[in-house]
C-alpha cells in the first residue's frame, strides 16, 4: 500500500496521505505508475461519454481531452519533455546535454518545442471520431504509456546513476518489476485490441514506433534514461498513440 501511495503521490497531484519514502516502498512504487495512468484514463473516458452525451464541439472537447492528464499529473512529464527538446535541439556532447537537463531554466527550444506539441495533440483530439469502441482504447493510452515508460526505466541504463529515477529504480528487484509491468503492458494490448481491432491495432503500433525510436534515441544521445527522458517518452508516446487512432478511423472511413 505504501508503494502505490509513492506512485501517486510523485506521478499525480491526487491528495495522499503522507507516508514514510522507505526503500521498501520505493522498490514496488514504478510497479502501480500505470495504476495512475488508469485513473487518469478513466477520467478521459467519463469526460469523453459526457462530451458526446452534451454533443459538446470538437475545439472544446479536444482542450479538456488534453488537459486531464496534465492536471492529472501536474505537468510533470510535460516538463521532462520540453527539458529533453532543450538538450537534444543544443547538438552539444552527451555530458552537457545531461547537464542541460538539470538545468531548471526554460529554454527557447523547450518552449517552441512545447507549444507545437500542444498544438498537434489538440488537433489530433479535434479529429477524433468517438464511438464507445474508440474512448475504451483511447481511455487505455494512459495506462499503456505508464507501463512501457516504467519498464523502460527498469530495464536500461541510468544515464547518470542519480536522481530521482534512480531512486525508485536502484533498489527494485528488477525480474519483479519486468513481471508486473510486464503484465500491465500485456493485459493493456489485449484489452487494446479486443475493444476495437483497427483502432487498438494502430495504436499499439504507434506506441511500438515511439518505443524503437526512444531505444535508440536514450543510448545514441545520453547513454541512458533519465527522469526526463522517461517524460518526454510518456508525452510522445500519448501523442502518436491518438495520432494512430485518427488515422485508422480515416483509413477505415475510406476504404
Amino acid at each position: 500500500m505504501k508503494s502505490m501511495i509513492v506512485a501517486f503521490a510523485m506521478y499525480s497531484k491526487l491528495p495522499m496521505p503522507r507516508v514514510d519514502w522507505e526503500e521498501k516502498a520505493l522498490s514496488w512504487a514504478l510497479c502501480w505508475f500505470p495504476l495512475v495512468g488508469a485513473v487518469i484514463g478513466a477520467a478521459l473516458y467519463g469526460w469523453m461519454a459526457l462530451a458526446e452525451f452534451l454533443h459538446i464541439g470538437s475545439a472544446l472537447f479536444a482542450a479538456v481531452a488534453l488537459l486531464l492528464p496534465i492536471a492529472f499529473s501536474g505537468g510533470i512529464h510535460l516538463d521532462g519533455f520540453c527539458d529533453t527538446c532543450d538538450a537534444l535541439s543544443s547538438h552539444q556532447s552527451r555530458e552537457r546535454k545531461l547537464e542541460i537537463l538539470k538545468d531548471s531554466h526554460t529554454g527557447a527550444f523547450a518552449i517552441i518545442c512545447c507549444g507545437l506539441y500542444l498544438l498537434v495533440f489538440f488537433g489530433a483530439w479535434c479529429e477524433v471520431e468517438l464511438t464507445e469502441r474508440t474512448a475504451v482504447v483511447l481511455a487505455l493510452g494512459p495506462v499503456l504509456s505508464r507501463s512501457l515508460s516504467g519498464f523502460f526505466a527498469v530495464n536500461m541504463p541510468n544515464a547518470r546513476g542519480t536522481g530521482m529515477l534512480a531512486t525508485f529504480t536502484g533498489p527494485m528487484d528488477r525480474f519483479k518489476a519486468d513481471l508486473a509491468l510486464g503484465a500491465w503492458v500485456a493485459m493493456c494490448g489485449v484489452a487494446i485490441v479486443v475493444a476495437a481491432l483497427a483502432e487498438g491495432g494502430a495504436l499499439l503500433a504507434g506506441a511500438f514506433l515511439v518505443c524503437l525510436y526512444y531505444q535508440a534515441m536514450c543510448k545514441k544521445q545520453f547513454g541512458g534514461v533519465t527522469g526526463d527522458l522517461a517524460g518526454f517518452f510518456l508525452q510522445t508516446c500519448e501523442l502518436v498513440m491518438v495520432l494512430a487512432v485518427v488515422i485508422a478511423q480515416k483509413v477505415v472511413a475510406v476504404v
